[in-house]
């Protein structure tokens, strides 16, 4: 994957990297063991505020659960910068999207798309990823989307 100044990026798209939201249980928000960094689920927080909440094809369009879902991926990024500098990841090895929508949605990947096309914004195809996108019943906070990310670092 490339090297990539991952905040002089996100300005290029209009976006910047968040300070990591405050865990809202017992957990960190992000763990690393060698060289391989976890995130805990990361919510569509926006300076401690739920961005939207609601169920995806109910009050929340699939459209905005997309937009919802690049902004929990920004949060992972700014998980993984609790542990790891975000300029030395080297790989986003796994991507899994949870969707609260009502009984019946089946298009969670078009929503999770959302964290993943941001990914490939700022690092292009080396950036592709395995991945998992779920549909739930219910999501912490009433929140439509949740996002876990799994990456690689270098030091």
């Amino acid at each position: 994957m490339n090297k990539v100044d991952v905040r002089a990026k996100l300005k290029e798209l209009g976006l910047e990297l968040p300070v990591a939201a405050k865990p809202v249980a017992a957990y960190v928000p992000a763990i690393r063991t060698g060289n391989i960094v976890f995130t805990a689920g990361q919510l569509p927080l926006v300076n401690g505020e739920m961005a939207g909440v609601g169920k995806v094809d109910g009050e929340i369009t699939p459209e905005r659960a997309k937009e919802l879902a690049q902004v929990c991926a920004l949060n992972a990024l700014a998980a993984v910068e609790t542990v790891a500098d975000v300029n030395k990841i080297t790989k986003i090895v796994r991507v899994v999207g949870y969707v609260n929508g009502v009984p019946g949605y089946i298009n969670a990947p078009v929503v999770v798309n959302g964290a993943s096309e941001l990914f490939l914004a700022i690092w292009g195809d080396g950036a592709k990823h395995a991945r998992s996108a779920v549909g739930i019943a219910e999501l912490p906070l009433n929140s439509p989307v949740e996002i876990e990310l799994t990456v690689e670092i270098t030091d």
